[in-house]
């Protein structure tokens, strides 16, 4: 069988699947062509990231796909629902990436609060005339230990982002629409031992005014759910991230937020117009940005690619000349 990897796979992913037999090709098609070197091809597995798009157009002209694959979490650059209506068995890596996704929220926290962010642009440009009042300018930063966490949507990255959090002294608190629910939460440390935390899912606007920080963690949503009236009741000089979905955010509000001061940094890793995300949020001094590099960590990719594997192998079982 021919799998294509149209945003890549790691290494270890495509050495496990042409050991089991696949033929293995990581060309990169543009997504109008898809299709076409598809059929040409005889593709019957289409492995995807978040590039390309599987929507009904493609699986209608595709009649010999059987599979579509997402290296990592979300899948709204899927129709799932149809695929599956059409026979083509649809996988994703929920787990994978997890880890990477929760550093990254904290390299945009640890900049943000300590200005990093912006220090990085200022330096190179008046590093060398403007040294003092640059020092003077960044030296009122502020540390992460002792304040509080609030993590809206408590899966496996949310989880993930709580025990990094638990880990700097941290109060975390939770917000996920399972009002009440309690989620354990095991803390391993290098040395074989743990420690269990139970969190309690608690209603969202009360996650938000409570904390000092908000990391956002949900997936891909029609509207906004961090709107003008949500920012509104976050406390005065907070920070809010989002790495999960572009558009979870209402990113006009947002800057609005910004500029007034009522919030105090933003660390975007998604953005609404993926990939031309809006000057007004690229050009704010007050925002920390990357662009949508959360999973994209070598260990990620190697956990993903080996993951994907081995569930095509698991369905379609092995093959030999």
């Amino acid at each position: 069988m021919k799998v294509l990897a149209n945003d890549g796979i790691s290494d270890l992913g495509a050495q496990k699947l042409e050991a089991a037999g696949f033929t293995v090709i990581t060309d990169k098609v543009a997504q109008e062509q898809l299709s076409a070197y598809m059929n040409e091809n005889q593709v019957e597995i289409l492995l995807v990231r978040s590039a390309t798009k599987v929507r009904e157009v493609l699986i209608n002209e595709c009649p010999g796909l059987k599979l579509v694959g997402r290296g990592g979490v979300g899948m709204d650059n899927i129709d799932v629902e149809y695929a599956r209506s059409k026979g083509v068995k649809v996988i994703n890596t929920p787990a994978s990436s997890s880890d990477s996704v929760a550093e990254i929220v904290f390299a945009h926290l640890f900049g943000m609060v300590r200005f990093l962010h912006d220090s990085n642009r200022q330096m190179p440009l008046s590093g060398d005339t403007q040294f003092n009042q640059l020092k003077k300018a960044y030296a009122n930063g502020i540390e992460l230990s002792g304040k509080t966490l609030g993590i809206i949507g408590f899966g496996r990255i949310g989880q993930a982002v709580a025990k990094r959090a638990i880990g700097l002294g941290m109060n975390v608190l939770v917000g996920d629409l399972e009002l009440g629910k309690s989620t354990k939460v095991e803390l391993r440390f290098f040395n074989g031992q743990s420690l269990s935390f139970n969190f309690v899912n608690q209603a969202m606007d009360e996650v938000i005014s409570q904390s000092d920080f908000i990391s956002v963690h949900v997936p891909n949503t029609d509207k906004p759910i961090i709107g003008k009236r949500e920012l509104e009741k976050m406390k005065k000089g907070a920070f809010i991230v989002n790495a999960a979905r572009g558009g979870v955010i209402d990113e006009v509000a947002l800057v609005e937020a910004l500029n007034s001061g009522h919030i105090a940094g933003a660390g975007l890793d998604v953005f609404e117009n993926e990939p031309t995300p809006a000057m007004p949020v690229l050009m704010n001094t007050h925002v920390s940005l990357s662009p949508h590099i959360g999973a994209a960590t070598l260990e990620a990719q190697d956990r993903i690619g080996e993951e994907l594997a081995d569930l095509i192998v698991a369905e379609f079982g092995t093959f030999t000349a």
